[in-house]
């Protein structure tokens, strides 16, 4: 409950997540079918980049302070949903970003535990017939909410990883929605320290049995300090055709763009799990 993503927005992890999260929301939009995305782990929505919170870490100006002049590339359309939502005064959270990217056919199901980031966020879609906002834990929504009627969509998960078990919890929460909903597209973020709870989570997956999985992952220093967060990576059930060859594309732009040329950065894509 103490958690607040106001004093990291915009930084390097987010424009890892968000830059893949659109690559993942172009791909579903290429079937005509409607889709439903549910985001487990919503925050406000958007951002304040002059508030007090963001000005006293200023992790954006690292991150997606860096990316607003781009125009071509792989990071292109993302650095335009920020511009567009208001970037550099505010920067836009995974509902916003997926927001600008529903079709009218389509839904997104927002859940925030947090109460003055469940407030802010269902002011912000209160009159939006495309959007629900939920004020419930993230790991029960993940079996109250699934599968969708739709029957195709995107469950995102994003936990603050301030409490112990985390790690087990995403891997439980992938193998739960794969039980319920075996078609849905999973994508799970994870904060990369140092290398031992990232082995640990792969393992766990491997155990539960998933099929299908990506791990794609950015590292801007060797990650050895487990006090620091050196890089992080975004887990993928059920990547759409394609996606593995879109990441790389997009981690090695944002390791150029981010990256200061510190000792072991890099960025991978790699099997978890074959199909």
């Amino acid at each position: 409950m103490n958690y607040r993503h106001a004093f990291h927005a915009g930084n390097f992890a987010d424009c890892m997540k968000h830059a893949l999260l659109v690559r993942l929301l172009r791909a579903l939009a290429r079937k005509p079918a409607p889709f439903r995305v549910l985001d487990t782990h919503a925050g406000a929505g958007a951002y304040d980049l002059g508030s007090e919170e963001a000005r006293r870490g200023g992790e954006w100006q690292a991150g997606v302070g860096r990316l607003l002049d781009t125009t071509e590339g792989p990071l292109a359309e993302y650095a335009a949903l920020a511009r567009d939502a208001g970037a550099p005064a505010r920067y836009p959270g995974s509902p916003a970003l997926v927001r600008a990217l529903l079709r009218p056919e389509d839904r997104l199901v927002c859940v925030e535990l947090h109460p003055e980031e469940h407030a802010a966020l269902r002011a912000r879609f209160r009159a939006d017939p495309q959007v629900a906002v939920h004020r419930r834990d993230a790991w029960e929504a993940l079996r109250a909410l699934t599968p969708f009627p739709e029957r195709r969509g995107l469950v995102l998960m994003d936990p603050p990883f301030e409490r112990p078990g985390e790690f087990e919890r995403v891997a439980e929460g992938l193998s739960l929605v794969s039980r319920r909903f075996r078609g849905a597209v999973q994508a799970a973020w994870y904060p990369i320290k140092h290398r031992a709870p990232v082995r640990g989570l792969r393992a766990m997956v491997e155990a539960t049995g998933l099929r299908d999985v990506v791990a794609a992952e950015l590292w801007l220093r060797e990650p050895t300090d487990p006090a620091r967060l050196n890089g992080c990576g975004l887990l993928v059930a059920n990547p759409p055709w394609g996606f593995e060859t879109e990441a790389g594309a997009i981690l090695a732009a944002l390791l150029d763009r981010l990256g200061a040329g510190e000792p072991g950065q890099g960025w991978a894509v790699t099997r978890v799990a074959e199909e």
